[in-house]
C-alpha cells in the first residue's frame, strides 16, 4: 500500500511542476505523511519499489537522494539479479578499467552501486566463445551456462588449411548454431594456451593468432571483439586477478603464472605432457588388465568422471577397501577398486603410466621458484594462490593432495600461505570468466577492440615496418 502511494508521489512531485514564469528556488517539497515515517521504514518502501522507481525517488528531494543512494539497497538489488554477488563485487572492484585495476576498492562504500546497477543494466549481451582444449563452449553472456559445444578451432576443419580459413569456418558454424547474426552483438573469445615460450618466435605466433581472430571476426562484421587468454579467464572465474593457474586440458596441462591479468611468459609457463586423455587411457589399461569388457572410450571416461579420485596418501590407500560401482547406460554396471585412485596417481607419478614427464606438483613448484626468483615488485605472496581449471581438476581430493605435496617441497617460511583453489566450473572455467567480463559495467567500451581501432593499429604497424 505504501509503495503504491509513493509511486503516485513520484508521478506528481517534481521540480518541473513549478511555474516557469517565476524564478525557481530549490525548496524541499512537502512529502506529507511520508515525512513522519522513520528512515528505516522509508528505506524498506524504497526496496519494495524496485530499482527503477527507487532511482526516480532520488530526484524528489535531497533527503531522499541521500537514502536512495545507500549502497546497501543497491547491493541487495544486485544480489537479487542473475549474477552472483561474488561475481559482481569482483568484477566491479577489479575489472572496470578494462584490465585488472592497480587500485583495488577494499570497501564497497568506495563504489556507487546505484551507478553500477544502472550501467550493468545497459550492458548488451555478448557472444562467448571459449576455444577450450578438448572441445569449445559457446553461449550468451546473459545465460547461466554455455548453450552448446563443438570441436575447438585448433582441431576444426582441415588442419592443413590456413588458420584464417579454419577460423572463418569455425566462427560461422557457431553463429549458425546460435541462430544469431555476427553483426548483432560483441564477442568474447578465449585464446587457448599455446606458444607458451618467451622466445621471439613464440611471441610472434601468439600475435599472429590473435590478429587472425580479430581479422576473421571483423570480416564477418562483428561490431567489437574481446580476445583474452584462456588461463586469465579461468583466474577471473575464481575471482582472482593474480596467481598460478593450473589448466588441466585435454592433451596437456599448463601451469601459468599471472599477475594482474597478465600472463608472465618471461617468468615461465610450465607445460606437462599429459591431460584428460592420458588419464582416460591409463584407466582403460588398468581395466583391460582385469579383463573388463567395454564398448568404447566414452565408457572409460564416464567411469573416470564418476568413480575416480586422488588419494591423499597413496600407500595408505592401497590397504583400504575402495570398491565402488557405477552403471553406464547401454553397457551395464562396472565395479572398480584400486583403479579408482591409481588412475589419478599418474599426475604425481607419471612413470606408473610409462610417461617421461615431471609430476604435477613438481611443475607447480618449478613455476613458484621462477616467480620467487623473478622478484617482481608486487604483493610478495601473489604466486602462492594456485587456481585449478579444466575437467580433470574436478577429481575429488586433488586440491588437498597438491597442497600436501607442495608444503613438503618448500620450507615453512615460504610455504606459509599456500592455497589451492578447487574449480567451481571445471572445464567451463574460462567460459564463466568471460561471462564475468561480459557483464561488467564498463563492457564493451573498456574491454573490446572495434573494427576501426584494429584497422588503425594494423596500419600503424605496417607503416612502422615499412619505414625500416
Amino acid at each position: 500500500m505504501a509503495a503504491t502511494l509513493l509511486r503516485k508521489v513520484l508521478g506528481s512531485v517534481s521540480p518541473s511542476s513549478t511555474r516557469r514564469s517565476e524564478p525557481w528556488i530549490p525548496v524541499e517539497p512537502s512529502m506529507g505523511a511520508f515525512e513522519a515515517l522513520p528512515p528505516d521504514l522509508l528505506m524498506q518502501i524504497f526496496r519494495l519499489l524496485g530499482p527503477r522507481d527507487a532511482a526516480r525517488a532520488s530526484s524528489v528531494c535531497r533527503s531522499w537522494r541521500s537514502m536512495v543512494s545507500d549502497n546497501r539497497m543497491w547491493i541487495q538489488f544486485l544480489q537479487n539479479g542473475r549474477e552472483s554477488w561474488d561475481s559482481v563485487a569482483f568484477a566491479e572492484t577489479n575489472l572496470r578499467s578494462g584490465s585488472p585495476s592497480l587500485m583495488y576498492y577494499s570497501h564497497s562504500s568506495q563504489l556507487s552501486f546505484m551507478h553500477v546497477y544502472g550501467q550493468r543494466e545497459k550492458v548488451p549481451g555478448s557472444v562467448i566463445i571459449d576455444g577450450g582444449s578438448g572441445y569449445c563452449k559457446y553461449g550468451w553472456s546473459k545465460y547461466d551456462v554455455p548453450s552448446g559445444r563443438c570441436a575447438t578451432f585448433l582441431e576444426f576443419g582441415n588442419i592443413e588449411s590456413p588458420i584464417t580459413s579454419r577460423l572463418r569456418h569455425f566462427f560461422a558454424t557457431i553463429y549458425i548454431r546460435m541462430q544469431v547474426k555476427p553483426s548483432s552483438q560483441p564477442v568474447i573469445v578465449s585464446i587457448p594456451i599455446c606458444h607458451s615460450d618467451d622466445t621471439e618466435s613464440a611471441r610472434a605466433s601468439r600475435k599472429q593468432l590473435r590478429e587472425a581472430i580479430y581479422t576473421v571476426l571483423f570480416d564477418m562484421n562483428v561490431p567489437a571483439v574481446c580476445a583474452i587468454n584462456q588461463a586469465v579467464l579461468a583466474l577471473y572465474a575464481a575471482r582472482r586477478t593474480s596467481g598460478i593457474v593450473v589448466n588441466m586440458g585435454f592433451n596437456v596441462t599448463s601451469v601459468v603464472p599471472i599477475l594482474r591479468g597478465k600472463v608472465l611468459y618471461e617468468v615461465g609457463v610450465e607445460i606437462v605432457g599429459y591431460g584428460a586423455l592420458k588419464l582416460t587411457g591409463y584407466l582403460r589399461e588398468l581395466m583391460q588388465r582385469r579383463n573388463m569388457n567395454f564398448e568404447s572410450l566414452y565408457t572409460v571416461r564416464t567411469l573416470k568422471e564418476k568413480l575416480c579420485y586422488v588419494a591423499l596418501d597413496y600407500e595408505a590407500e592401497l590397504l583400504k577397501k575402495t570398491q565402488a560401482s557405477f552403471e553406464v547406460a547401454g553397457e551395464g554396471i562396472f565395479t572398480l577398486a584400486q583403479e579408482r585412485f591409481q588412475t589419478a596417481e599418474i599426475l604425481f607419478r607419471p612413470q606408473l603410466a610409462g610417461l617421461r614427464a615431471m609430476g604435477l606438483h613438481h611443475a607447480i613448484a618449478h613455476c613458484m621458484d621462477h616467480c620467487l626468483d623473478a622478484e617482481i615488485a608486487s604483493d610478495e605472496g601473489w604466486w602462492k594462490t594456485i587456481v585449478l581449471s579444466g575437467g580433470t581438476s574436478f577429481l575429488p581430493g586433488l586440491p588437498e593432495r597438491l597442497e600436501k605435496e607442495l608444503f613438503k617441497m618448500f620450507p615453512l617460511s615460504i610455504s606459509e600461505g599456500f592455497k589451492v583453489i578447487p574449480p567451481q566450473y571445471g572445464a567451463d572455467s574460462a567460459w564463466f570468466g568471460a561471462k564475468i567480463v561480459g557483464n561488467v559495467s564498463s563492457f564493451p567500451e573498456a574491454w573490446c577492440m572495434s573494427k576501426k581501432k584494429f584497422r588503425q593499429k594494423v596500419h600503424r604497424n605496417s607503416s612502422f615496418l615499412g619505414s625500416w
